[in-house]
C-alpha cells in the first residue's frame, strides 16, 4: 500500500534526528505496515533480531529507530533518550511515568495481563477469603495495587521469565502474567482465573520534548494517526 503522505522530511526544532523506540519481538514484527503507512522506513536489518545494531537509520534524516527490549521503551522516552515510542499498555500500566503521553491506541500487539493458577486448586479457591497471597510476576507494581483494592496483601516474587514454573515449584500461589493464546499456560498446567486489563500498544511520547519541539513531534503524532485511519 502506498503511503498516504508526501516524502518530504519532517523539520525538528534541533538538528539531531529524532528518535523512535521500537519494543523487540512480538510487537516488532506486528509494526511493519503501520510504520510503513507512517512514512517510517528505517534500514532492512531493524527487523533482524539477529541483527547486532541497535540504531537504525531511516529513509527521513530527521528521524532515527532504536531497538530495545519491550519493558525498556517507556523508560527510554520517560528519560528523554528517545522522543517517540510504541510501547504496551502493560509497560505504562506497570511504570505510570509522569513523563509519558500516550495520544494514540495503535491497536496492534493485542494481549492481556491475567491471573492464572494450577488448575488442579482454581475451581476450590475463594479469593475473597484471601488477607495475603504470593504472587509470581514481572509486574510487581500492577499485581500490587489489583490485590490492594480487593484489601489483600500480595507478597511479590519478582521474576522476568518462566512464570508458569512458580505455582508448580511452590514459588508462589499464583501469577499475574501477559496472555495471548493462553497455550503456555495450558502447557504447564495453569487456568486463566481472572483479567486484569486488556492490553493494546500505543504511541507514546516524551512530555518535555512535546513541549520543546511540538512542531516535529506534533507532524508525527499526526503521522501516525492518519496511517491509523488508512489500516
Amino acid at each position: 500500500m502506498t503511503a498516504p503522505f508526501p516524502t518530504a522530511a519532517l523539520e525538528p526544532e534541533s538538528d539531531a534526528p529524532l528518535i523512535l523506540a521500537l519494543p523487540k519481538g512480538r510487537i516488532l514484527s506486528e509494526c511493519g505496515q503501520l510504520l510503513a503507512r507512517a512514512g517510517v522506513n528505517p534500514a532492512p536489518d531493524y527487523a533482524d533480531e539477529d541483527s547486532r545494531r541497535l540504531r537504525f537509520p531511516t529513509d527521513d534524516p530527521t528521524l532515527d529507530v532504536v531497538r530495545v527490549r519491550p519493558f525498556d521503551v517507556a523508560t527510554f522516552v520517560a528519560f528523554g533518550a528517545a522522543q517517540i515510542g510504541i510501547c504496551g499498555a502493560d509497560v505504562l500500566m506497570e511504570f505510570d511515568y509522569p513523563e509519558v503521553y500516550a495520544p494514540l491506541d495503535l491497536g496492534i500487539g493485542r494481549c492481556r495481563v491475567s491471573v492464572a493458577e494450577p488448575k488442579a486448586t482454581a475451581d476450590s479457591d475463594d479469593p475473597s477469603r484471601w488477607s495475603r497471597v504470593r504472587v509470581a510476576t514481572k509486574y510487581p507494581n500492577i499485581a500490587r495495587r489489583h490485590y490492594a483494592s480487593r484489601g489483600v496483601h500480595a507478597d511479590v516474587v519478582h521474576l522476568n521469565g518462566a512464570m508458569e514454573l512458580a505455582p508448580g515449584l511452590g514459588l508462589s500461589r499464583l501469577i499475574v502474567d501477559l496472555v495471548q493464546t493462553g497455550s503456555t499456560l495450558k502447557a504447564n498446567g495453569l487456568v486463566e482465573t481472572e483479567v486484569i486489563a486488556h492490553v493494546t500498544s500505543r504511541l507514546i511520547v516524551n512530555r518535555t520534548a512535546l513541549k520543546t519541539q511540538p512542531e516535529a513531534i506534533g507532524a508525527w503524532i499526526a503521522r501516525f494517526r492518519t496511517a491509523l485511519a488508512h489500516a
